[in-house]
């Protein structure tokens, strides 16, 4: 039996991203019933014989319709931009009527897509795996690329108050761990730390390739940090110039911001100001150890939070909005429907974040909320 209610699944694009969330949907739960498209019939291929999907299909084949007519439940998008409006035109066609979700970088043109053509854009729910492998295309999927990583959730106040609960049992289920994040920022936060890094990898390749003699010798001196710091310039081109140009006005800004933090370098080296580049490199230090503790939990610190909420629109959406923003995860999330306009959100966290900003945050916008601890043990009569 399944741990979630999504019982029917479609993912276009059998892609990095998508085969591999194909893969890991079936390592969790072998029962659900798992459709891939893709117009590459390697890729259709290679995900039937590492039987991650039941059926594999090429977007013109008419089982892909009888699929998502007769009882799909959650379609994912997992293609590049360019290839959404078609697919989305598609599912119009097609009164989809379930939950659609995706895996896209950046979310401007898909937002606008998603509002202009889905026949139900409130049960769009924008999402993002931070998650990838230097490695393009299902020769790099693995069914274990979530586990760890953050997927980024984009609710707002058209949401389904199901739909966020119901997609964070299935992501984290696949071991991802769920953050929510208005819609509106993702493209610039993303930018910030990820698609401006790309572009500092790469960067620094042109710039050991600049000063690699014939032998390369150069390269053989390259030590762990420069391969790890470089890594992601490995990446497939095509993709990420699509991401780039997809991302600009964003990626710019953040290129041009890593260019002002590299003049103070610049001037204090030149200046020989110590103090000054002490103070650079002290600041980084600081910040860099401080992210490890903030980012393994005690699995054995549990925190139940329940919040009475009347059944309004956006609720799930703000009070996810603000733990993600106060560095909580949230490790199950439920409604519990008292009356047709009344029900409480129930949240177990782990022991991440600032709790008491948590509270005073969720007061502060109108709610009422307690707060009980829980062991792991008590956890599994909670799910």
């Amino acid at each position: 039996m399944s741990s979630h209610p999504y019982q029917k699944i479609a993912i276009i694009g059998m892609g990095l991203i998508g085969a591999s969330f194909a893969g890991a949907l079936r390592a969790a739960d072998p029962e659900v019933s798992l459709m891939g498209v893709d117009t590459a019939p390697e890729a259709l291929a290679g995900a039937v014989q590492r039987g991650w999907v039941d059926h594999a299909v090429s977007p013109e084949d008419e089982a892909f319709e009888r699929f998502v007519r007769e009882g799909c439940d959650l379609v994912v998008v997992a293609t590049p931009v360019a290839a959404v409006r078609d697919y989305f035109e598609r599912l119009a066609a097609w009164e989809y009527a379930g939950i659609v979700t995706d895996t896209l970088s950046t979310k401007r043109l898909i937002l606008q897509l998603a509002a202009d053509i889905l026949p139900h854009p409130e049960r769009y729910v924008p999402g993002h795996p931070m998650a990838g492998s230097e490695k393009s295309g299902i020769d790099g999927a693995r069914d274990d690329l979530f586990r760890g990583a953050h997927w980024i959730l984009c609710p707002d106040a058209s949401t389904p108050p199901e739909a966020f609960p119901d997609l964070h049992t299935l992501l984290t289920g696949v071991g991802a761990r769920v953050i929510s994040l208005p819609r509106e920022e993702h493209d610039a936060a993303v930018a910030v730390v990820s698609h401006v890094p790309h572009v500092v990898a790469s960067s620094l390749m042109e710039l050991a390739c600049r000063h690699a003699d014939e032998q390369q010798a150069l390269f053989r001196l390259a030590a762990g940090g420069f391969k790890d710091s470089t890594r992601i310039a490995a990446g497939s081109p095509k993709l990420w110039c699509g991401i780039a140009l997809d991302n600009a006005d964003a990626l710019h800004d953040g290129i041009e911001e890593v260019r002002e933090i590299l003049g103070r370098f610049a001037e204090a080296i030149g200046a020989r100001d110590r103090e000054a580049l002490e103070r650079l490199l002290a600041h980084a230090a600081d910040a860099r150890r401080a992210l490890p503790a903030a980012w393994v939990p005690s699995t054995e610190k549990l925190l139940e939070v329940r919040i009475p909420m009347e059944n309004r629109r956006g609720v799930v959406a703000e009070v996810t909005t603000i733990a993600s923003q106060v560095g909580c995860n949230i490790q199950s999330i439920e409604i519990d429907h008292i009356t047709a306009d009344s029900a409480v959100l129930s949240m177990v966290l782990t022991d991440e974040g600032d709790i008491g900003q948590l509270s005073a945050h969720l007061i502060n916008a109108g709610f009422t909320v307690s707060f009980s601890p829980l062991t792991a043990k008590e956890h599994v009569h909670v799910d």
